[in-house]
């Protein structure tokens, strides 16, 4: 447990972030799963507006959220295809 003063502040904002950075991941994946489920264009916009803030906070990394944005742009051309 943090002793000093300094390190029990930056333990309490390392919680906070932390709280921050949950909540974002998981909008990210609801909003994914709903995509992949769905197959619109509605819930294709609001998954890569997920995955991008999440890339831009650091919760993902850009490449990463690259992947999911192309896997999911690809399933629903393969579902729209159909």
């Amino acid at each position: 447990m943090a002793i000093t003063k300094s390190a029990k502040k930056a333990h309490r904002a390392s919680l906070r972030k932390r709280a921050m950075n949950v909540r974002r991941k998981r909008t990210m994946t609801n909003a994914t799963k709903d995509a992949r489920k769905e197959l619109s264009a509605e819930a294709l916009r609001v998954a890569y507006q997920a995955i991008d803030k999440a890339a831009k906070r650091g919760i993902i990394k850009k490449n990463t959220a690259a992947r999911k944005k192309s896997r999911l742009a690809k399933a629903l051309a393969k579902a729209s295809a159909k």
